[in-house]
């Protein structure tokens, strides 16, 4: 049974908090729940409809675009499909550092500069709208709801991001209390912080948890040694999203919370791409983001096979994501749902993932602790992280220049105040970051086991 104040948060303050903010999040998601019901070929439909007005809007008033469709002697009208979107060149994180500027809509409306969350060597800067930011929570709200669960019932979410008490993150605090959600620092991640959040958890007794795989499958874990009983908790769904699911993961968490995981796939360059229903498959959130599949030499695959996700994000007009590579793999399904939505489906996806590391005092860290550290220095291109040991850990790193002294002794210095005075920090210079042998970029590497 929803709760009286989950109904008053999802049904007036959270509306109320988005029209203040200007978003029409409320509207969109009352749409989205509608045609989540039409079958695979109406919402493909509107889809395409929906791209040449998007293509007409971007070719009009976003100078990078225009050259595209010049150069390929190219009008948005004859790009009917998704099919016909192959004529145009594929957009790169690289394409979007030395164009931000004309990626722009002259048209645009407010905007504010994101960058993507880190498990990336290599961190994208770009802006993001009031029509893409409605979208994508919207879109984010109606898959919360697919598990019997809304925006106002007790949630707990683990992640990777410090806290730091500025003005704007004690408005989010207090925001975030009025709509009972706790966030739980994900970092350094020791035994006792572990056993503080299922205290923390056991005290709050949430709806719905929310936040890295790796980070929940680790608390219930603990959970596990410690023989702490978190069965009768109530919790109806586990959230996870940012990093690749692995089986195993799932299992744990699902027997010590006794509760079913929902995966969630997407980025915040991309967006939300695809969420997973009650029945199991990753539905495409396909009223605003289409979805190719490619091959090594970038030819489109059919659906059933397994490729490089490119996505068109048809709600961002300010700052246009089209045929955006996502360097992610993943398959479209043959195969409809028996949930009855149609949505198209996303399986097989094997995106970026971070791995641990462990202190020298044993603590275990999210990767992006030491992700952070390098991100926030000039002078750094892409890198990459590879723990060899818990006192040895070596850093490839490519310079925007010049490799200083300086540089390499506050990397040293912020790493061993992360790991441990003993720990040797050993910094190579590398001309480029060379991807494994699945094709795959891995930036957080740890090499200890367990």
């Amino acid at each position: 049974m929803i709760s009286f104040y989950t109904k008053f948060v999802a049904n007036l303050l959270f509306p109320l908090h988005e029209q203040i903010k200007k978003h029409n999040t409320v509207a969109i998601r009352k749409s989205l729940e509608q045609s989540q019901w039409f079958s695979t070929n109406q919402i493909l439909a509107a889809q395409n409809a929906r791209l040449s007005n998007f293509l007409q809007k971007t070719v009009n008033h976003v100078p990078y675009f225009r050259k595209v469709f010049a150069d390929a002697n190219l009008q948005p009208s004859q790009i009917k499909s998704v099919a016909d979107l192959a004529q145009l060149p594929f957009l790169t994180k690289t394409i979007v550092r030395e164009n931000f500027d004309d990626l722009k809509s002259n048209k645009s409306g407010p905007v504010t500069l994101f960058t993507t969350g880190g498990s990336s060597g290599s961190p994208l800067l770009f802006l993001l709208g009031n029509e893409r930011v409605s979208h994508d929570v919207a879109e984010k709200w109606r898959a919360t709801r697919w598990w019997g669960v809304d925006i106002g019932d007790k949630e707990i979410v683990a992640w990777g991001s410090p806290i730091e008490l500025n003005s704007q993150d004690k408005m989010r605090l207090f925001r975030d209390k009025l709509f009972r959600s706790r966030l739980l620092p994900a970092f350094d991640l020791t035994e006792e912080k572990l056993l503080g959040f299922i205290d923390e958890i056991k005290l709050v007794k949430p709806k719905m948890l929310f936040g890295y795989p790796s980070v929940f499958s680790l608390i219930a874990k603990t959970a596990q040694q410690h023989h702490i009983d978190l069965t009768q908790l109530e919790i109806k769904v586990v959230f996870v999203t940012s990093e690749r699911l692995y089986p195993e993961q799932r299992d744990t968490i699902e027997t010590v919370f006794n509760a079913p995981v929902a995966n969630g796939y997407g980025g915040r360059d991309a967006g939300f791409i695809a969420h997973q229903c009650p029945q199991g498959k990753m539905h495409l959130s396909a009223e605003d983001i289409i979805v190719e599949i490619i091959d090594e030499d970038d030819n489109p695959l059919s659906h059933g096979e397994s490729g490089e996700i490119v996505i068109t994000h048809l709600a961002t007009s300010d700052f246009p994501f089209i045929r955006y590579k996502t360097g992610d793999i993943g398959t479209i399904d043959t195969e409809v749902c028996s949930c009855g939505r149609g949505l198209p489906i996303l399986k097989d996806i094997e995106g970026r993932t971070t791995d641990f590391i462990v202190a020298e005092d044993g603590t275990k860290m999210h990767g992006l602790a030491l992700i952070y550290i390098l991100r926030g220095l000039e002078g750094i291109s892409e890198f990459k992280i590879i723990q060899e040991s818990k006192y040895f850990v070596r850093i490839l790193l490519v310079p925007t220049n010049h490799l200083t002294e300086v540089l390499k002794a506050e990397i040293t210095a912020s790493f061993k105040a992360r790991l441990g005075a003993n720990v040797t920090i050993e910094i190579d210079k590398v001309a480029y970051i060379a991807a494994e042998k699945s094709g795959k970029f891995r930036y957080v590497i740890s090499k200890i086991q367990g």
